[in-house]
């Protein structure tokens, strides 16, 4: 990351003892009295640090809720008076951030469809420089790990210090059980590379209904998360957006007493050395991976020097199909997911593409 992080604000998010950090309320503000007596009852728990709602809210398609507008940072407002909750809300562009911090909102948090936008991105950091508050950055809704870096990297620049990123999972075309496909390997990634970025999940926007909501959480604490957002409302079937994947405060107490909270950094001599034997093990493995890999991809080429001979096409697709079928056959006897073989043959497929390709068209394979 080219923007250096000032981590010293953000100890509060961090540490196992803290964890996690929580985030809380309904996806819209929808009327005063629902606003507050959410807020109340999730005051009462003691577990929450932010109280959301959603004031301004586009939608996929038009003609349905979006969101009060400004009233609702009145109610805000008296949550954060009534109450001593932080608040937040989402803002889409710069005057929305010009009116959240005139009413004193807390927390601020750029969404999936505005995240995407590197223009749009910039005014809000323009608009943010010099000030002191949190933002939080959603991943953009498409599945590219640069453009979250981008739009976190423009907020840096506006000396936010206490910024950190929420993954609320990406559209995907093909149905699956979550309304968004978790990707976990995006987020890891970019905690890879911000290691001092705090991570917050969004299980509610992820799975899309209430009955993954818990399973998301647990898996997101297991990859040592530092907090999560889950949408509560007093009344949830009846929500105006959203109402499948919110709960109650009273579903969220006894969701949040379900987790288990892990260690993430044990300091027993013990542990230390068994897992350095495994993970030893672990590296054996993946360099026999990747000679394996090497292999596959030699004798790729040779037949791809035979089809260039005999003016073959690259691409056979009874042959891929076939390899497909078999290797998922075989997978699920290993105990392997659909989805990992998926991928993982997927990308070696491409790659023998990729190599039959430069000796189709160059004769030659270019390091």
């Amino acid at each position: 990351m080219v923007v250096k992080l000032d981590t010293s604000p953000l100890k509060e998010w961090r540490g196992y003892n803290g964890r996690p950090f929580l985030i809380s309320g309904p996806c819209s503000a929808e009327t005063e009295d629902q606003v507050l007596e959410t807020a109340r009852q999730l005051a009462s728990l003691k577990k929450i640090s932010v109280f959301r709602s959603g004031i301004w809210k586009p939608r996929t398609r038009p003609n349905s809720f979006e969101g009060v507008g400004y009233e609702g940072l009145k109610w805000l407002k008296r949550v954060k008076e009534e109450t001593g909750l932080l608040v937040g809300t989402e803002v889409a562009n710069e005057k929305h951030v010009y009116e959240a911090l005139k009413y004193g909102i807390d927390m601020l948090w750029i969404g999936a469809r505005t995240s995407v936008n590197p223009f749009t991105v910039q005014e809000i950091s323009n608009a943010l420089n010099g000030v002191d508050v949190m933002v939080l950055v959603k991943n953009p809704v498409n599945p590219d790990l640069e453009l979250w870096i981008g739009a976190i990297e423009r907020i840096a620049k506006a000396g936010i210090k206490r910024l950190g990123a929420i993954h609320r999972g990406f559209s995907a075309y093909e149905k699956t059980s979550y309304r968004n496909q978790p990707n976990w390997q995006l987020p890891i990634e970019l905690r890879r590379r911000i290691p001092d970025l705090p991570l917050i999940c969004d299980p509610s926007h992820i799975s899309g209904t209430r009955e993954f909501i818990h399973e998301i959480s647990q898996k997101a604490l297991d990859l040592n998360y530092d907090g999560l957002m889950i949408e509560s409302h007093i009344d949830p079937d009846n929500a105006l957006s959203d109402s499948q994947q919110q709960i109650t405060p009273g579903e969220l107490n006894e969701l949040l007493s379900r987790l288990i909270l892990r260690n993430p950094s044990p300091t027993d001599p013990r542990l230390l050395d068994v897992l350095g034997e495994l993970r030893q093990q672990i590296d054996i493995f993946d360099d026999h991976l990747i000679d394996l890999i090497e292999q596959r991809m030699k004798v790729a080429e040779t037949i791809g020097r035979y089809k260039k001979e005999n003016n073959i096409t690259i691409l056979q697709s009874m042959r891929w199909d076939e390899i497909v079928k078999r290797v998922m056959i075989k997978g699920k006897t290993k105990g392997l997911s659909p989805e990992m073989v998926d991928t993982i043959f997927k990308a070696i497929h491409q790659e023998s593409i990729n190599h039959q390709m430069r000796i189709m068209n160059n004769g030659i394979i270019k390091e």
